[in-house]
């Protein structure tokens, strides 16, 4: 992250806010963005993880994709939308239960990931699609989609309103005093709320591993809305460095790091987001390549990493214990829940096993490292009972 350039990035709505409240800005994803507030990292780290802390995501790619005309049945409607969007993803979204958000990838002819994205079965709208896309890929994310919709579907951007996640475990009290029901949530699912005479768009997922919601409003309303949740005692303002952290912990991948157009899904470790439906079907981009690994014909994969010592950085190389490079790490740091030095990275499959020692490559100076599991803190995720 490098320091923020007015003249050269795009500004979220709450900018000024941000500004009032001492973040320091810096460029990411083509925006100027807190990566901390004057508390620091490590104290909003261990806020968020007691807490609750307040993010500003509006960088994302947040956008509606639906039927040009309904059918008036509503299981139909659905399965007519989804069937524009799955030829483009590895996930089942005909099957998603009204409000049910999945977690999928994007993939070009050859398995890559050309994104990582949430894709939601709206609870109210049949034939309505609820899509949240990363920042430095929406525009072509967008491209996609719209080309693969055509005139069938019309793809709705709302990229220009504002996304806040309020993550840590009092997260459900501060927002369920605000807005009445969210409460009634599950863990990956969304629906409309009232909040005064605005409708917010409120998920219930995250990327810290800690219960939480993201939240759609409008520019217009959100000060008030940043203020409300802020008066909380409970809610302190959180910047990217900590998401960074929390996210790490929670051993999760970000896009352009842990993924991008080479890693498929399996490589990746998230086989899970291959749905089954899919799998048998092999009706996915770069299916042959990904059930093949999938069923063993795998060069790489990515672990977890406890390491001795200094955080290893991304590019660092990754050693067997002969000293001979086999891997290299995608994402690392410090983990403040943990005290240790955590990371993620690419190794053969023949060195993925829980307890494997391995060393790092951190200045010149080999480090021992050891496979974990992952997630490195456990998830903290509210699921329903059904």
């Amino acid at each position: 992250m490098a320091e923020a350039n007015s003249e050269t990035l795009l500004t979220v709505p709450l900018n000024d806010q941000h500004i009032a409240a001492g973040g320091r800005m810096v460029s990411f994803g083509g925006y100027s963005l807190p990566v901390q507030y004057p508390t620091g990292i490590m104290a909003e780290h261990k806020w968020t993880r007691d807490q609750a802390g307040l993010f500003d995501v509006s960088h994302m790619g947040p956008a509606f994709l639906t039927l040009s005309q309904s059918s008036g049945d509503a299981q139909a409607d659905h399965s007519a939308v989804a069937a524009l969007i799955e030829p483009l993803i590895c996930g089942d979204i005909a099957n998603l239960k009204p409000g049910q958000i999945r977690y999928t990838l994007l993939l070009n002819d050859g398995g890559g990931a050309l994104d990582d994205l949430m894709v939601a079965r709206s609870p109210h709208h049949p034939g309505a699609l609820y899509i949240v896309v990363n920042a430095a890929t929406k525009e072509g994310d967008f491209a996609r989609i719209a080309a693969a919709a055509g005139d069938r579907a019309k793809l709705q951007r709302v990229d220009d309103n504002v996304l806040l996640a309020l993550q840590g475990p009092e997260a459900v009290g501060v927002l369920s005093a605000l807005v009445q029901g969210v409460v009634e949530l599950g863990f990956m699912t969304y629906a409309p709320f009232q909040w005064d005479d605005e409708q917010l768009i409120i998920s219930r997922s995250g990327y810290t591993g800690e219960d939480g919601f993201e939240i759609l409003c409008s520019p217009q309303n959100a000060p008030r809305l940043w203020d409300a949740l802020l008066s909380d005692p409970r809610v302190k303002p959180i910047g990217l460095g900590a998401r960074d952290s929390l996210r790490l912990e929670a051993g999760l991948p970000l896009y352009g790091h842990d993924l991008d157009e080479t890693t498929s899904p399996i490589e990746a470790d998230l086989g899970f987001a291959v749905s089954k439906r899919r799998r048998e079907a092999a009706d996915f981009p770069g299916a042959k390549r990904i059930l093949a690994e999938r069923d063993g014909q795998l060069s790489r994969k990515r672990v977890g990493l406890i390491i001795e010592g200094a955080p290893a950085r991304e590019g660092a190389e990754i050693l067997d214990m002969s000293g001979s490079a086999i891997g290299v790490v995608t994402s690392g740091g410090f983990a403040p829940s943990l005290g240790k030095a955590i990371a993620l990275g690419f190794v053969p499959p023949d060195h993925t096993g829980i307890g494997t020692k391995l060393q790092v490559l951190v200045r010149g100076r080999a480090q021992a490292a050891e496979v974990v599991p992952t997630p490195f803190v456990p998830h903290r995720y509210f699921r329903k009972s059904v």
